[in-house]
């Protein structure tokens, strides 16, 4: 039986998943540079969504996060563009397909680590790396596969240069909403008493 907190933290990883595919992720410069320079705002070149995949992780947990994810998916392969390139079926021969099946274990990875333990930063920063680094294996093997096999859109780059835009150029990026999604989760937490 399903619980319903985990029906509502799945509703809401979903929309927060959803919401952070189109909204780009973006740091300031340094305060003290704000009288010389003015406020200016430096793209991180990812969006919030793997932020939303790991804080429906650790506020919700294993369960929760990944019933958001699979209806994220589900949704997306069906009829509604809310995939970062749109969506419906034919989604599935993108590079990028892979990394958005890989939301479904590293959710649940997220999720799972995360309600091990009472939450310290430590260990919430430890399950949102264990649910990285899971949404990164599950897309390289399925991008290796689907290269190997013609399975992408044609034309596609080499397999080499797939990874290293796939995976390589927004790691950084993500790790920065990674730290971001820990501090947030850790205070949602200790404000939420669980």
């Amino acid at each position: 039986m399903i619980a319903p907190t985990d029906l509502l933290w799945a509703l809401i990883g979903l929309v927060l998943t959803i919401g952070g595919t189109f909204l780009r992720a973006s740091i300031t410069n340094a305060p003290w540079e704000w009288a010389h320079s003015g406020l200016q705002t430096h793209s991180l070149g990812v969006t919030f969504q793997l932020g939303a995949v790991l804080l429906a992780g650790c506020l919700g947990g294993r369960n929760a996060a990944a019933m958001s994810q699979i209806a994220y998916v589900l949704l997306g392969l069906t009829w509604f563009n809310i995939f970062a390139q749109g969506g419906g079926l034919e989604y599935i021969h993108r590079p990028s397909f892979g990394y958005l099946l890989g939301f479904i274990p590293g959710a649940w990875i997220c999720g799972a680590l995360a309600f091990r333990v009472p939450p310290r930063l430590e260990s919430l920063a430890f399950s949102c790396l264990c649910g990285l680094v899971t949404v990164h294996l599950v897309g390289m093997a399925y991008l290796a596969i689907a290269h190997s096999s013609n399975w992408l859109l044609a034309p596609t780059l080499p397999l080499g240069q797939l990874l290293i835009l796939h995976s390589l150029q927004p790691l950084l990026g993500q790790l920065a909403i990674l730290c971001a999604v820990t501090v947030v989760s850790f205070a949602l937490r200790r404000l939420l008493f669980y």
